[in-house]
């Protein structure tokens, strides 16, 4: 039996955050600023990269990858949180699909690059001899473009399925965002098949990669122990100690809203998890891979002369 598409709900009401309009103008204040420094550090990762052929290897090329995604994560969420901190609360049913779609496709990019990155790694420590080989450009191209094309083809099912859905009423999103949790809450309609998918993208996205993650820094710290001077092994570490941090972050944030919506944790805190890996993690991480990085503070000095 067809499922049907139609939708008596027209547009959605995002809850967002506390009423208290004491607030309201804090975290508009407080978002902003953390949008613009989420896309200025990005933007300015993006641009070193291109610009500076020193930088002009995989790790970098793989950042370079992190930080188009962050710029699109943020600029898929905050803007439109901005607008419901001002009193703009509803969204069309077709904004919240596409962000829906955006959403789904960055977040999912980022785990599958967060892989990607440490497979670089691992090459890059446990075979130092072969990596210009394993690592090629052509190899880059491959992993990087699978990210994208793998993520917007599980997007599009996740958002195609949600669109069969009939959402009859309320319209409240109890959140600040469109994404699927939240939404699955609100149908009509049988949402069996989309919690079957889901199910299949949490296990291939997030335990799947995760595993293969944490495989690959199992041999990199096995390889790591094994140098036998301490300042080979600062130097190997420091390698890959920001990407660990980065995946560390994320996996923590990504599990606790996808991985266990069952918790029993409140909304609060879905919200407050949310903000972490649409907000604070992709304003952050240029900071986290590039404070302590030599190569890339001196391609900032040959952009920007009078940086001391």
């Amino acid at each position: 039996m067809a499922v049907s598409n139609q939708t008596v709900v027209t547009e959605f009401t995002l809850q967002g955050f506390s009423e208290t309009p004491s607030l309201q103008l804090a975290r508009f204040c407080i978002f902003f600023f953390f949008y613009i420094m989420a896309l200025a550090g990005n933007a300015l990762i993006v641009v070193a990269i291109s610009l500076d052929s020193g930088l002009h290897i995989p790790m970098y090329f793989f950042l370079a990858n992190l930080a188009i995604l962050d710029i699109g994560c943020t600029t898929t969420v905050l803007p439109k949180l901005l607008e419901n901190l001002a009193d703009q609360k509803s969204i069309s049913y077709a904004g919240c699909m596409t962000q829906l779609y955006f959403l789904t496709c960055f977040l999912s990019a980022e785990l599958l690059l967060l892989t990607a990155m440490a497979y670089d790694r691992y090459v890059a420590i446990c075979h130092p001899l072969h990596y210009t080989t394993m690592m090629s450009r052509m190899v880059c191209i491959l992993l990087a473009g699978s990210v994208w094309v793998v993520s917007a083809i599980n997007s599009s099912v996740q958002t195609g399925l949600m669109i069969q859905l009939t959402f009859c009423g309320p319209n409240q999103i109890k959140h600040f965002l469109c994404e699927i949790p939240t939404l699955l809450l609100l149908s009509c309609t049988s949402t069996y098949l989309n919690n079957i998918m889901i199910v299949i993208a949490d296990i291939y996205f997030g335990v799947i990669n995760f595993i293969l993650t944490m495989v690959s820094y199992g041999f990199i710290i096995s390889s790591i122990l094994k140098i036998r001077t301490t300042e080979g092994k600062k130097k190997a570490f420091s390698t890959c100690s920001s990407h660990l941090i980065v995946v560390t972050i994320y996996y923590t944030t990504v599990i606790y809203t996808y991985i266990l919506p069952g918790s029993g944790s409140s909304m609060d805190n879905g919200k407050v998890v949310a903000v972490l890996y649409t907000t604070i993690s992709p304003t952050l991480n240029p900071l986290i891979y590039t404070l302590c990085n030599k190569d890339f503070k001196t391609a900032l000095k040959k952009m920007f002369p009078f940086i001391k």
